[in-house]
């Protein structure tokens, strides 16, 4: 643990470069709850990136935690690669602007040229950026969904998807040798855009971006012709101005926007948690629905890197689960790839181990292969930049996970809010055009391949001793693994962290997972989380009826309770 009242003292005197946090550390003098929370580690930095509460403290995100982390970046990536070049975006958190300029300063100081969204951007148009740019990396400022007084900092590989474990562990390490106050070089950020050591990013490249999310549309004049009907949230983040643009040149007509959520705000007023897994951020849309009743409900997260909707059936809206439009999508683009003639040979949809099966019964009917990875978007972009070095990107028809990412193009290589927005309209303008709605296409894939129906339990354990109890949990399963769940024996064992199955080896990077497949055809799979205290189950009951799946969730989620001795 750090010396807590020597950092508390030290950051009194040196933390000057924000008068906020002198506010901060002078109201919290004498209160030793207090200064132990901001004190007592450091943020972590692993291939997420940093993500904190915004603060005074080295617990906290703010311009010296940041400077740190960039001047650790900046000193790997000075070893690692001849003129070095950065992209950067923000999103409309708090400070998230002020952390921007503050990296960008340090890069600059470090001679590492920058380039630089004039204002806050989506994370994939991040992404997008370094390979167009051509540059060594990318730092996007975002905390994604979570609540107002978090914020983070994620730096991205030269491929565009986020960076590597071995990249991250080598910049972790310069971190380590940086002192926040001495050891950071920094550059106003007007002294460097005057230096040409900064550049805005202009408008061709967010233009090219919109024209690539476009190219990915597989019904290009459905939409003009559906009267379909749009209501549309931003979360008062960043997909506000490139999803109506990316809509409106889609054939959208009849679109409106939640004005209460529309204007970038990182308070977030309406929505505390601006998750899209949520139905709480619906509620503000909800209410413009007895005036404007929309056809179809869309939120993207703060960042505009996942998407939520709610779809209208018989005048009530209902939410969608990420692994119910996941399994949507597959659906409508194979069949619709098909119909054209434009399915590849080779058809390749990837998903995280811990997305629906039932995406893997989609892929059998198409003759699609399906390939499954660890959870984080990273390896999905990994795989679809394997894929182009091959010469074999045009077989990449969809990449998703159940936690609301999805991309159906190559033009980035992090899940994308904005072409996941326009190619979920075109399929609801599609089906409306057929007389179904979402709800009901949902339904037809139901009872096409079964009811797959999920259910993520979490359990938090805090402090060293939930860390231990959690570690206890995993060694128990791999020591004494269950032989059956519910009455359906185990036929299926994967350990992620040995890297071998029933049926071989799982040929991914090593991960404390473990995931179990019943005869029943029912699944469930065992992740502690690498950022939180908690461990998460992944259950799916598979069923003939919504009412039996649903029974079986509940009597799963039980027994997976049980096995694991959680009270």
């Amino acid at each position: 643990m750090n010396d807590i009242n020597a950092l508390y003292k030290v950051w009194k005197e040196k933390a000057v470069l924000d008068a906020d946090l002198q506010d901060e550390l002078s109201a919290i003098d004498g209160k030793q709850e207090e200064i132990l929370d901001r004190f007592y580690k450091n943020l972590e930095f692993g291939t997420g990136g940093l993500r904190g509460v915004i603060g005074a403290g080295t617990n906290r995100m703010n311009v010296y935690t940041v400077g740190q982390a960039t001047q650790g970046l900046a000193d790997y990536l000075n070893e690692a690669f001849d003129e070095p070049s950065v992209a950067i975006a923000y999103d409309s958190r708090i400070k998230s602007d002020v952390f921007a300029e503050c990296a960008a300063g340090v890069l600059a100081a470090n001679g590492i040229k920058v380039y630089i969204y004039p204002e806050l951007m989506p994370t994939p148009m991040l992404s997008f950026a370094v390979r167009r740019l051509g540059c060594s990396s990318g730092i996007v400022l975002t905390a994604s969904h979570n609540p107002s007084k978090y914020n983070g900092y994620k730096c991205y590989d030269p491929r565009g998807f986020q960076i590597t474990d071995e990249a991250a562990a080598k910049t972790y390490e310069y971190m380590k040798k940086v002192d926040m106050f001495d050891g950071v070089k920094r550059m106003s950020f007007e002294d460097a855009l005057a230096e040409d050591m900064v550049d805005y990013i202009e408008d061709w490249l967010k233009d090219e971006f919109i024209d690539a999310v476009m190219a990915c549309s597989v019904n290009k004049d459905v939409v003009k012709n559906s009267g379909i009907k749009i209501l549309y949230t931003p979360l008062n983040g960043t997909g506000n101005k490139p999803v109506r643009r990316v809509l409106k040149k889609l054939g959208v007509s009849e679109l409106q926007v939640v004005k209460s959520q529309e204007k970038p705000d990182g308070n977030f007023p309406t929505c505390p948690y601006p998750n899209p897994e949520i139905r709480q951020v619906f509620e503000e849309g909800l209410k413009m629905t007895e005036e404007f009743p929309a056809d179809l409900m869309i939120a993207t997260d703060p960042d505009c890197d996942r998407v939520g909707i709610a779809v209208r059936d018989n005048g009530e809206y209902k939410l969608m689960t990420g692994n119910e439009v996941g399994a949507m999508l597959c659906e409508y683009l194979l069949t619709q790839l098909k119909e054209k003639g434009k399915l590849p040979e080779n058809p390749v949809v990837v998903k995280t181990i811990v997305t629906t099966p039932l995406i893997s019964a989609i892929c059998k009917e198409y003759g699609a292969q399906m390939a499954d990875l660890l959870t984080g978007f990273k390896y999905i972009g990994e795989l679809v930049t394997e894929l182009e070095e091959k010469g074999e990107a045009e077989n990449y028809v969809l990449g998703l996970e159940e936690s609301y990412g999805y991309l159906t193009g190559i033009h980035a290589r992090d899940k994308d809010g904005v072409n996941a927005a326009m190619i979920i309209c075109e399929m609801a303008a599609y089906y409306k055009t057929k007389g179904i709605t979402l709800w009901q296409f949902m339904n037809s894939i139901y009872e096409k391949y079964g009811y797959f129906f999920n259910q993520l339990d979490n359990y938090a354990f805090e402090g060293a001793a939930g860390m231990q109890k959690m570690a206890e949990m995993m060694d128990e399963l791999r020591t004494n693994p269950p032989k059956a769940l519910n009455g359906s024996p185990i036929n299926w064992v994967g350990d992620y962290k040995t890297g071998i199955t029933t049926d071989g080896e799982t040929g991914l990077p090593k991960s404390n997972v473990l995931s179990y497949r019943m005869e029943s055809g029912d699944t469930f799979i065992v992740r502690p989380s690498g950022t939180e205290p908690k461990i998460k189950i992944y259950i799916t009951a598979k069923a003939t009826s919504r009412e039996e799946a649903e029974e079986k969730l509940s009597v799963l989620s039980e027994c997976i309770k049980n096995l694991l001795g959680i009270e």
